[in-house]
């Protein structure tokens, strides 16, 4: 439950930053039931109305729970961001962003460095569910395990958080050190389950619904977060929501090209129909062709031209080029999509580790720039 709205399938979109706009959301929301997070928005955009940010904050109609995802490091702010949400109606839940390990975050000790800075930490949640509560509206934070191995935070924040009133935690169970690489801890996980008393949300290699289940039979968590896994893949969510209703008797959804063409249309004529463009809402899709064309049998030239369209006209003549029939790559299945990269040292404010407990916020640390 998220306030007084059942979470069924116990599953969450993760926002990502030029994915989950207003029409992707919707072309998952097609495939399968669940909670579908908007882009990351920053709270200093909101509170000063910035139009880029307010854009990006429009829900569908149909969008029945508008969750939305709010990145601050001052509490003030954060607070009046949520006062905001509440007073104008903008959204039915709001998700704390203290995940992100983009060094353009951290180095302002935002994101995955904040809950470093434990008092300012729980100030910024405590405020932003005090502002929340007039309005009926429950606040969850998403983190990662901590800045490094070294510097570890999930467990001291998950019960911080539990304490100012959150609904819900969720774990990537990476550290901002590890950015996307590797495997992703779910024995951390499976720790803050048995640490909290709210629900807790895993995160991190859920590439199928098998994956969900697994995560969820080894650490007990109430739920999981879907980031990379449906880049290009939106019908995971219908894979997702019959692992979760038929548990063992379930079989993963696996379409032919044919059916993937299909959804690749309804994805860019999506785009066009929330952008108001039809050549910028193709531009806006041409950086999801590779993911749905993953491990298909697709020639270099085809891809390359699909990667390059500018109109509905030209994509669907392309797509007609493509052998319905082919089956999905059976190959591709369990691999990591999307953001691979190395491990790196996180970029952090000078002198950020001295103390746990100064609550400053860091000079510069907001910023007017929503989407990550």
């Amino acid at each position: 439950m998220l306030g007084d709205h059942a979470v069924n399938p116990p599953v969450v979109l993760a926002p990502m930053a030029g994915i989950t706009n207003v029409a992707f959301r919707r072309l998952c929301r097609e495939q399968g039931g669940g909670v579908y997070v908007c882009e990351m928005i920053t709270t200093r955009a909101l509170v000063e109305r910035i139009p880029k940010t307010l854009k990006m904050i429009a829900f569908a109609e149909d969008e029945g729970f508008r969750s939305l995802q709010l990145y601050g490091v001052d509490p003030e702010v954060t607070a009046a961001a949520v006062r905001m949400v509440g007073e104008d109606d903008l959204a039915d839940h709001i998700d704390l962003n203290f995940g992100c390990p983009v060094p353009k975050v951290t180095r302002r000790g935002g994101g995955s460095a904040l809950p470093w800075r434990r008092r300012l930490f729980g100030r910024i949640v405590s405020q932003a569910v005090a502002a929340a509560k007039p309005f009926g509206i429950p606040v969850t934070i998403k983190m990662r395990k901590g800045i490094d191995d070294d510097h570890l935070t999930y467990v001291e924040a998950g019960l911080a958080a539990q304490d100012a009133g959150v609904t819900a935690v969720a774990l990537h169970a990476r550290t901002a050190e590890q950015r996307y690489s590797g495997q992703a801890d779910w024995d951390a996980i499976a720790t803050l389950k048995q640490a909290l008393d709210v629900p807790v949300l895993g995160n991190g290699d859920i590439w199928e619904g098998s994956d969900a289940l697994r995560m969820v039979e080894h650490t007990g968590c109430d739920g999981v977060v879907v980031g990379r896994g449906c880049l290009g893949r939106p019908w995971l969510f219908a894979d997702l929501e019959a692992a979760f209703t038929k548990g063992a008797d379930y079989r993963p959804v696996l379409p032919t090209l044919g059916e993937v063409a299909k959804i690749i249309a309804r994805h860019a004529q999506l785009l066009v129909e929330a952008l108001e463009d039809e050549r910028h809402g193709c531009a806006d899709f041409r950086k999801h062709v590779a993911w749905y064309l993953k491990g298909f049998p697709v020639g270099g030239e085809l891809r390359r031209s699909l990667a390059m369209i500018s109109s509905l006209a030209e994509l669907d003549d392309l797509l007609a080029k493509l052998d319905p029939t082919v089956p999905f790559p059976v190959e591709a299945l369990g691999q990591p999509r999307g953001r691979v990269n190395a491990p790196g040292k996180v970029s952090l404010p000078h002198g950020w580790l001295d103390s746990r407990d100064d609550e400053t916020v860091p000079e510069g640390a907001e910023t007017d720039e929503s989407g990550g």
